[in-house]
């Protein structure tokens, strides 16, 4: 990984700060790409993403209650969103993720991993450097690639304004 802008204590976990990898993102910046892996093990970048509007659901570990509940939840609300395709995002190996989606009946969000390049964490600025895993946080992008909502979740172990991101959605 090149030189890296690095947060100190941008997020923390039960109270203990961790440094953050990468630049924040801001509402109206357009969105960086990045090189995923999807179940295939193929390789997927933003444009592949398609030009719909998008929500990246960015997780720990799909192995944890929060992030469980984070995935299963917008699981559910994109078989009510037209137009909009939802991404779950994490470290996690996609063998592991394509276990998780078969457990839990998940078919409705993508799941996509960082685990090979961490390029989504450091260009979105989630990568907690401590562990190499990502920190809690939703990205909404419009079909024009520019940022229409973002949250940093600064509590790892917090939920997400799941309200917020799903109306910045259909907005």
């Amino acid at each position: 990984m090149s030189a890296q802008v690095e947060r100190p204590g941008a997020t923390t976990l039960r109270g203990n700060p961790f440094t953050l990898v990468g630049a924040e993102i801001k509402v109206g910046d357009t969105a960086p790409d990045f090189t995923l892996i999807d179940g295939s093990m193929k390789p997927v970048h933003l444009a592949d993403t398609g030009a719909k509007t998008r929500i990246f659901s960015v997780v720990p570990s799909l192995d944890t209650p929060v992030c469980d509940a984070q995935t299963k939840r917008f699981n559910e609300e994109a078989s009510k969103l037209e137009g909009v395709d939802i991404y779950t995002i994490s470290m996690d190996l996609p063998f592991a993720q394509k276990r998780f989606c078969n457990s839990f009946l998940v078919d409705n969000v993508k799941m996509l991993s960082d685990h090979r390049e961490a390029s989504f964490g450091a260009a979105y600025g989630t990568l907690i450097k401590e562990w190499r895993i990502l920190s809690r946080a939703i990205f909404v992008v419009g079909p024009d690639n520019i940022v229409k909502h973002v949250e940093y979740v600064g509590e790892v172990a917090d939920f997400p304004n799941y309200e917020a991101a799903l109306a910045a959605a259909k907005a």
